[in-house]
């Protein structure tokens, strides 16, 4: 079904917190959001990694709040649209209201794959004050297709008007996601999404697994910049989507220029697929968990690898970051023991 349109979502001022330990500045914001609007980008999501409200202790301090950053990123922009992220229990109700009055046009509630309705209030909320609103379906590897589809239906039925697919282990492969698109573009009537990252080298190949099997709205990042070894990379996206015959309505040189001209200069490293981020590729570990495993490790004399094979045998999901220090430690202790 080439020559269809599709949704390019860019998540660069998202999905890359993660991996800049959520240090954008105010000017980084503006410049590539300008870059974004100018290329034809029509939807970019814009707040801490973790979503609205993700700005903790827990989960990492954003250098500058979000409800600004969310603002200058609206100020730059003639038409695209800014999105934020919103996770239950990490974002409330207030925190989209106020994203809300700073400007944002879309809200994406994310959940793990098995929880769908903990975010009826949230997605009610969405359609309540205009939004865009989307299900964001987490960790969709961890539960089997009739689960997503069962989960997919309460989003659609709460109001959702996309619900996506999320690969936020980056664990998945071709035929995997093929099949659960698949499933739900012929149980759903909304639209469907993809989201993938880059841990085992397949977030391309799934993006296009995922548009030949109906997804309509995909995600992508700048120079891949987000967690683990990142997210589908938005200019080849692009390019790779023009060959296939698809129209995403996206200049190639211009969002290669922000990529290239913007993004690449904050970067603070490549994102590339380290041993650690390929671990939790293997064993569906929760990508934005890559630079806290990196820190336990080296606070307690650990194999980072060993920790996130744990994770992986204990199946956390996100907002479960306390366990990657615990098992550190407990690593540690019978490391302390055998000498």
């Amino acid at each position: 079904m080439a020559n269809r349109s599709l949704e390019i979502l860019d998540v660069t001022l998202r999905d890359g917190s993660h991996a800049i330990r959520h240090a954008f500045t105010e000017e980084q914001v503006r410049t590539t959001a300008r870059g974004l609007d100018l290329a034809g980008v029509n939807y970019f999501e814009v707040t801490h990694g973790d979503g609205l409200g993700g700005s903790s202790l827990q989960y990492g301090f954003s250098k500058v709040d979000e409800l600004k950053l969310i603002e200058a990123a609206v100020d730059e922009c003639s038409n695209a649209k800014v999105s934020v992220l919103l996770i239950p229990g990490i974002g409330i109700k207030e925190d989209l209201q106020n994203a809300v009055k700073a400007g944002a046009k879309m809200v994406r509630v994310a959940t793990h794959v098995t929880e769908a309705d903990v975010a009826r209030q949230h997605i009610e909320l969405g359609r309540e004050l205009g939004l865009k609103t989307v299900g964001f379906l987490m960790m969709a590897h961890m539960a089997p297709v009739n689960k997503l589809v069962e989960q997919a239906k309460l989003f659609e039925s709460y109001g959702a008007e996309i619900v996506y697919v999320t690969d936020s282990a980056g664990t998945l492969l071709p035929h995997e996601v093929k099949e659960r698109i698949s499933a739900l573009k012929n149980a759903r009537s909304c639209e469907i999404g993809f989201h993938g990252h880059n841990n085992l080298s397949m977030a391309m190949a799934n993006t296009v697994a995922a548009v030949e099997a109906g997804a309509t709205y995909i995600d992508g990042s700048l120079r891949c910049l987000g967690a683990g070894s990142g997210n589908t990379q938005t200019e080849v996206m692009v390019a790779v989507l023009e060959r296939l015959g698809y129209r995403t309505g996206i200049d190639l040189y211009k969002i290669m220029d922000v990529a290239n001209d913007i993004v690449a200069k904050y970067m603070q490293r490549p994102q590339e697929i380290t041993g650690s981020s390929l671990i939790m590729g293997y064993s569906g570990v929760y990508s934005s968990f890559l630079l806290h495993t990196e820190e336990a490790a080296k606070k307690f004399g650990v194999d980072e690898r060993d920790i996130l094979v744990e994770l992986g045998k204990m199946k956390a999901v996100g907002g479960q970051e306390d366990l990657i220090y615990d098992v550190a430690a407990r690593f540690a202790e019978q490391k302390k023991a055998l000498v």
